[in-house]
């Protein structure tokens, strides 16, 4: 797959490989995200900061997160 960055364009003659594989990121991102949340709440962080941090609000992390907290 050949992905332009800059500009967003995408070249695959498949569109499948190239949708698996943004299925795959999604999946990656999710995992990643839930982490690196996990280990900001273990360190003290609030909700707050931790969605200045992702650039969301403190409500939308804390929906997306907050049943993993048993700190909730």
């Amino acid at each position: 797959m050949d992905i332009d960055v800059s500009t967003g364009s995408a070249r695959e003659v498949d569109p499948a490989t190239g949708l698996r594989a943004v299925v795959a990121l999604h999946r990656l991102v999710e995992r990643v995200e839930a982490t690196y949340v996990a280990a900001a709440r273990q360190a003290g962080w609030s909700w707050e900061r931790i969605g200045e941090a992702l650039g969301v609000t403190r409500q939308s992390v804390f929906a997306k997160h907050g049943k993993q907290d048993g700190r909730v």
